[in-house]
């Protein structure tokens, strides 16, 4: 026994003073533990709590008379999506005036299932919120009359960085000792410079306060506030607080790091050099007839401009020539997974989508689209597509969204646009647009096609892009359609047999009602007017 218990206690001699060193040592370790669940800094829910945008109170007694022409214009967050019937029961009402179309997505639920779905997408919802809103997004209201100067809005610091607070200064009457203090929640504050008979305490702290008799002296330390973010987030907001005797106001510093450019490199040509500027992306399925006649008509006017082809066709078949990339999918992939493969492809600064049975003509001129998104602040310009009639449709639509409560929000859909675009003659903003369109690439990107989407759908890309997507339209850019009229003597072949079989979704379908389940949870809308 005694040989193994004194190599024991040689270890426990060793290990417990090494033991206790380390633990006294394990505070000192640099890191720090940072909440990063949903949910925002509490200081800022803390400091706002105090009813800075409720109204006062205070006038409560004071009758009032409500103007319902201008009250009607509010928004009240309880939406509906009504059918409007018509002043005149005319025969033929229905095909001589444009009717409203009315969609309640609910309904596409079985019954026993909906309450369960909607807590799921409020719970889903809800973390939406915390994730995309900011202390920054919160209503502050500068209060009347205070002696407080401070920056309202545009301030901003990188993330772990240090940068001086602006604009501040005290306005305040006589007195004895004149006092700041600042609070935060996300950083410190500290002072780049130290002025004479000016008191600084909590330097490097989040609560900074200072103190002084002579107003002046005060208000030139103010000039030296510098605030440095601690807790790292990259895209976040601190909500200080400033306050003087009797007398408190708030101000944002937002805390982001800088965005990083994604600039094209086009070479140095002159004038717009469309090969250079411009690439086409297309999806097809089973069409190879189609698909070599576009290919044959782009190939008319632009030689040398790359075709990038996404095909999800059973036994695709080999496209071949210049500047053409083909990128086989599985079998039956879907419409707008093939679509997000194109357009992944694309390293030309912007793309021109076009559908695999669309025919180029003299006047499908993308020059005049670049020139358009060369020279505006637009994200996307769409063209108009001809059918063999001489018919042409540009699908103009605007969109919005309005308040709906707990129980989703109502989109509304209306055929036109908003205004026209100056120095560009017949060409308008609107928020959908035809599937012709030439697009800045990474704005694209960033929108995205849902992939869930496989074989019918159009105007779901434009409502998860409304508020990211600055869209015009012009009429007289045209590119043709692929005749669809057939003859009763025309043999229909194989392929178009079996496209027209897999294009079109019927509502008995397992997934016939895919887009009202899609914008009803992912979108949040309960409901849908579209004229």
């Amino acid at each position: 026994m005694r040989p193994i218990k004194k190599p024991l206690c040689c270890l426990l001699l060793v290990s417990l003073p090494l033991g206790i060193f380390f633990l006294c040592l394990w505070p000192l370790k640099p890191y720090h533990v940072v909440d990063v669940k949903y949910g925002m800094p509490g200081i800022a829910e803390n400091l706002l709590q105090h009813g800075l945008w409720e109204p006062s109170d205070k006038y409560a007694h004071i009758p009032f008379k409500v103007k319902e022409i201008v009250a009607g214009l509010l928004p009240k967050n309880d939406c509906t999506c009504d059918k409007v019937e018509p002043v005149l029961n005319l025969p033929f009402a229905r095909h001589l005036f444009h009717q409203v179309s009315v969609h309640q997505f609910q309904q596409v639920f079985k019954e026993a299932e909906r309450e369960e779905l909607k807590k799921r997408r409020q719970q889903e919802y809800q973390h939406f919120l915390e994730r995309s809103h900011s202390p920054a997004d919160m209503m502050i209201i500068a209060k009347a009359n205070s002696p407080l100067e401070y920056p309202m809005q545009g301030l901003q610091v990188r993330p772990l960085k240090t940068i001086v607070i602006p604009g501040l200064s005290l306005q305040a009457p006589s007195r004895k000792l004149y006092q700041v203090n600042l609070t935060a929640a996300l950083g410190t504050f500290d002072v780049a410079a130290e002025v004479d008979e000016v008191t600084v305490e909590g330097a490097g702290q989040m609560h900074l306060s200072l103190s002084s008799a002579q107003v002046d002296n005060l208000n030139r330390q103010l000039q030296f506030i510098t605030y440095t973010n601690t807790i790292f987030n990259p895209n976040t907001a601190d909500t200080v607080q400033l306050e003087t005797d009797g007398h408190q106001a708030f101000f944002v510093i937002k805390i982001r790091h800088a965005t990083i450019p994604k600039l094209y490199s086009s070479g140095d040509q002159s004038g717009y050099n469309v090969s250079a500027l411009v690439t086409v992306a297309t999806k097809t399925f089973l069409r190879y007839d189609k698909l070599r006649e576009l290919i044959s008509s782009i190939r008319r006017f632009y030689p040398t401009v790359t075709i990038v082809i996404a095909d999800d066709s059973n036994n695709p078949q080999k496209i071949e020539g210049p500047f053409i990339e083909q990128y086989i999918m599985p079998y039956r992939k879907g419409w707008f997974a093939g679509r997000n493969l194109a357009i992944s492809q694309v390293q030309t600064k912007y793309l021109l989508w076009v559908d695999d049975d669309f025919i180029f003509a003299s006047d499908t001129k993308l020059e005049k689209m670049v020139e358009i998104l060369e020279k505006t602040t637009l994200d996307m310009v769409g063209g108009s597509v001809r059918e063999v009639t001489r018919y042409s449709t540009t699908f103009q639509h605007t969109m919005s969204v309005e308040q709906g409560g707990k129980d989703g929000d109502c989109l509304t859909v209306r055929k036109g646009f908003y205004h026209e675009v100056e120095g560009f003659p017949n060409c308008v903003v609107a928020d959908a647009i035809v599937n012709f369109f030439m697009a800045r690439t990474n704005k694209v990107q960033q929108v995205g096609f849902d992939p869930l989407i496989a074989r019918q759908g159009h105007l779901e890309f434009f409502i998860d892009g409304l508020g990211l997507l600055h869209i015009g339209s012009c009429s007289d850019i045209k590119v043709d359609h692929a005749s669809k009229i057939v003859m009763p003597w025309t043999k229909q072949s194989e392929s178009d047999r079996l496209y027209k079989g897999f294009r079109y979704v019927q509502p008995v379908e397992e997934d016939g009602r895919l887009q009202e389940k899609l914008l009803y949870f992912k979108n949040r809308l309960k409901c849908m007017t579209s004229k």
